[in-house]
């Protein structure tokens, strides 16, 4: 029998937490136990040889990130591998399982240097290809509008992804030019420290003015295309949002999220598990009245908001990170779209000329 390994010294988690990429941020995370066996290598070349469909020029990109780590502590690439040295290793996007041809699908780019480009995404558009939607994603316009185009180094330029959102929220998202820039972007959603705030439109009220959930997300029994909270510490991804009220209509309340962490319908997930659903997100039940009278004219004009805005309520405004090359801090808002703003001006008039609201 196999001894288990002992937390990692990247994550404090143990072997089960890290045997999948996370959905939302996109991860490989490795931990490996050198043979008693093992003749003395380059780590470089050990990983190589380890890690199948990795790069060498990755794994060195890693290792210079701070990212590859030998007994808990980082390493260089030239570092000769020992027998039973414990290795732990992060890496941002697996290689895609299909290839991705180039598509002319339209984007509004609002940054753009050598090494990132920042996206502000239209709510509709489908960041990566995945089940039912295998073309006209981002990424397939991304190739397309990097077709022909050469970085410092010489070399064509790729997207590469290290994080995403989902199809029907708008906002900002970060795109690497090149796999350094990749390399240390993604250290710094592993660990946290990209800023990311968002507006959502959830249904009911709140008694308190700010708050925070934790809860382990994992996907639903019931229905596999959604995440739920679990009451069992041992199974799902710690998840940590934190809330504040920006805004009270009495029946639905505009609030700020600011992820912790980034799991799948990380925001979705949670507002619905405290009883607060997201305005017409169909997928968690937010798409049909939970607040307000039954009278027809209500009714209506919570049927004439969900025309205007035909999607989940859910806005990545805010995006800031220390730039990858420079150091810099970078910071991006996002300007509220227009369907969203729309709905929300006309809850403000109706809290504000009725009554009957709480």
């Amino acid at each position: 029998m196999s001894t288990p390994l002992p937390p990692d010294p990247l994550t404090n988690a143990t072997e089960a937490d890290v045997l999948e990429p996370d959905e939302q941020e996109l991860f490989e995370h490795h931990r490996i136990q050198v043979d008693k066996g093992q003749a003395m290598l380059r780590l470089d070349k050990y990983l190589q040889m380890r890690l199948e469909g990795i790069s060498r020029t990755k794994i060195q990109a890693a290792a210079k990130a701070g990212c590859v780590l030998v007994n808990g502590k980082a390493a260089k690439s030239n570092y000769k591998v020992k027998p039973c040295d414990l290795i732990s290793i992060v890496l941002p996007e697996p290689p895609h399982e299909t290839e991705l041809l180039p598509e002319p699908v339209p984007f509004q780019s609002v940054y753009e240097d050598d090494d990132v480009l920042i996206v502000d995404k239209q709510a509709g558009l489908v960041v990566h290809p995945g089940y039912g939607n295998f073309t006209g994603t981002l990424l397939n316009g991304l190739l397309h509008y990097f077709q022909g185009k050469t970085g410092r180094d010489g070399q064509p330029v790729q997207p590469y992804l290290v994080h995403r959102i989902d199809k029907d929220t708008s906002g900002l998202l970060l795109i690497a030019k090149n796999e350094d820039a990749q390399v240390v972007l993604a250290r710094q959603f592993f660990e946290h420290t990209i800023e990311r705030k968002y507006n959502a439109l959830v249904w009911g009220n709140f008694d308190e003015d700010e708050g925070t959930i934790i809860g382990n997300l994992e996907r639903s029994p019931q229905d596999r295309r959604i995440m739920h909270v679990t009451d069992d510490p041992e199974r799902g991804k710690h998840a940590v949002t934190h809330w504040r009220v920006l805004e009270r209509f009495g029946y639905v309340t505009l609030v700020e999220c600011i992820l912790e962490t980034g799991r799948t319908h990380q925001i979705r997930a949670h507002m619905c598990h405290i009883g607060h659903p997201l305005f017409n997100d169909a997928a968690y039940g937010g798409d049909r009245i939970l607040k307000g009278t039954t009278f027809s004219r209500y009714k209506q004009f919570v049927e004439n908001n969900f025309r205007l805005l035909p999607r989940q309520a859910l806005h990545a405004l805010v995006l800031g990170f220390e730039h990858p090359t420079t150091g810099q801090h970078m910071h991006f808002e996002s300007p509220i779209p227009a369907d969203m703003a729309a709905v929300l001006e006309r809850w403000r008039n109706y809290a504000a000329n009725s009554s009957s609201v709480d």
